[in-house]
């Protein structure tokens, strides 16, 4: 038990840094990388982003209580204050008319960006479309030149063990090139379409957006994501978004502005061996049907909750994280046949499937706030909002529940298990109301020099759990 409290307590950063990692087949070491590097630096760029960020704090060691003649006194030393913050990343040219692709989080809420090229030219960029559940941007240089492009590789063919070399931008040293090999593929560390080709190639803050290419000089991945534990550094294991999968969302992106996903509107789990016993399936696969938005196209299309579906347009549905994928990779408006266990039996159903995007469930996801009712948690590396009632209708939350949305997460964050949208209810088991009661009372319990934060979270699908932070 001892063993498991430390662990638990490891601070463990899954670091968001656009990453885009991966190789083709290669049978030989090679004696040098100098060639390709050489070849390929022209089409790589780094990204610097300006943006108005509020922080809110207390400089007493205390808050008073609601309606006390002393909250109004002293407010004054309690409001917002504005200033600007520089974010680097990484990307690279996709076409010689100047379009650059890079992560979604290195340009979010960004109020200027300028890309910057080996040879230190500047341009200023802007954006023509984001994805932010790829978490995948496409900018364009305001210039006339013509840019030297690099090329997508077919991810699928990538191996276990292809070398790679990941160029970017880390910690603002821009022009850096490392190598490694593919470790894995088809990673999953917590998104919605996550599917990442995992590599040994140090990647660290910095390289978000930047490429991973194989030896043929194709870019086979996106850098996005480490896992880094406690040092915000690489350690050798790096996560890329593969090309086959990007390249579909760029090249949305690309002609609409936005994306087009399927959608199905269903609300899924995971097919346990005790509820592959219970329905009599020969092993667990497929994903089990938790609920059924109201006139979605799986309401209309007659699936139920307690379905299991197993096959999707002509796809096996292996495990429950394959549907989703599936789903927003297919034509909307397309007919599709779904095969589904139910009642012991296989059945199919033809469904029409509808856009996510136009979806209620999405709206809500990508719902934008006022910006003034974001605050920074400067210590946590968090922005956070009140929770409103309009969140407590729309999520089905508790009636009674109050707290606060996290609304962005900075890199350097130990907030590990904390996503964008979580609400936080309680801190040190004391109810949060408010953003403003949240920022006092860490504040309060810092200056008592507390190392572990204890937090309640809600999260995305309504789950409550408990968290614990190592402040040091």
């Amino acid at each position: 038990m001892e063993n498991y409290k430390k662990f638990i307590n490891f601070t463990l950063v899954i670091i968001l840094l656009i990453f885009p990692t991966s190789l083709s087949q290669s049978k030989t070491i090679p004696n040098s990388f100098a060639d390709l590097a050489e070849k390929l630096m022209s089409s790589v760029v780094n990204i610097s982003t300006t943006q108005t960020i509020k922080t809110t704090s207390n400089p007493f060691p205390f808050q008073f209580p609601p309606g006390s003649p002393f909250e109004d006194m002293f407010k004054e030393f309690n409001k917002p204050t504005e200033r600007k913050a520089t974010y680097l990343g990484s990307g690279f040219i996709i076409d010689k008319k100047g379009l650059v692709v890079t992560n979604n989080h290195v340009i979010q809420e960004a109020e200027d960006i300028v890309v910057t090229f080996n040879d230190k030219t500047e341009y200023k960029a802007k954006v023509i479309g984001k994805d932010p559940y790829m978490d995948l941007a496409v900018l364009e240089i305001e210039s006339k030149e013509k840019f030297i492009p690099a090329s997508f590789g077919d991810s699928d063919k990538a191996r276990v063990g292809d070398w790679v070399i990941a160029i970017g931008n880390p910690f603002g040293f821009g022009g850096t090139v490392t190598s490694g090999i593919i470790s894995s593929k088809n990673r999953d560390i917590g998104g919605r379409y996550d599917d990442f080709i995992q590599t040994d190639a140090s990647i660290n803050l910095g390289n978000s957006g930047g490429p991973l290419f194989d030896l043929n000089g194709k870019v086979i991945g996106i850098n996005t994501a480490i896992i880094s534990p406690g040092s915000n550094g690489s350690i050798g294991i790096g996560f890329a978004i593969p090309s086959n999968p990007a390249s579909k969302v760029i090249d949305q992106l690309i002609k609409y502005g936005e994306t087009k996903r399927g959608w199905l509107g269903v609300r899924i789990q995971m097919v346990t061996k005790e509820i592959a016993e219970v329905e009599k399936l020969e092993k667990p696969a497929g994903a089990l049907i938790a609920s059924v938005a109201e006139k979605s196209p799986a309401d209309k299309g007659g699936i139920k909750a307690g379905d299991i579906i197993l096959e999707f347009d002509g796809k096996k549905v292996d495990t429950m994280r394959t549907l989703p994928k599936l789903v927003a990779q297919t034509e909307v408006g397309k007919k599709v046949v779904v095969k589904i266990w139910r009642n012991q039996k296989l059945i199919s159903k033809k469904v029409i499937l509808g856009r996510l995007e136009s979806s209620e469930q999405y709206k809500t996801e990508t719902k934008e706030e006022d910006d003034s009712k974001h605050v920074e948690i400067e210590k946590l590396k968090i922005f956070i909002r009140d929770l409103t009632k309009d969140d407590i209708d729309e999520r089905k939350l508790p009636k009674n529940t109050t707290g606060v949305v996290v609304t962005k997460i900075l890199e350097e964050t130990p907030l590990m298990f904390v996503s964008v949208n979580d609400v936080i209810v309680e801190l040190q088991k004391k109810k949060i109301t408010s953003s403003r009661q949240f920022s006092n009372l860490l504040n309060e319990i810092i200056n008592k020099g507390a190392e572990t934060l204890y937090l309640a979270v809600y999260n995305s699908n309504n789950q409550r759990s408990y968290i614990t932070v190592k402040l040091k």
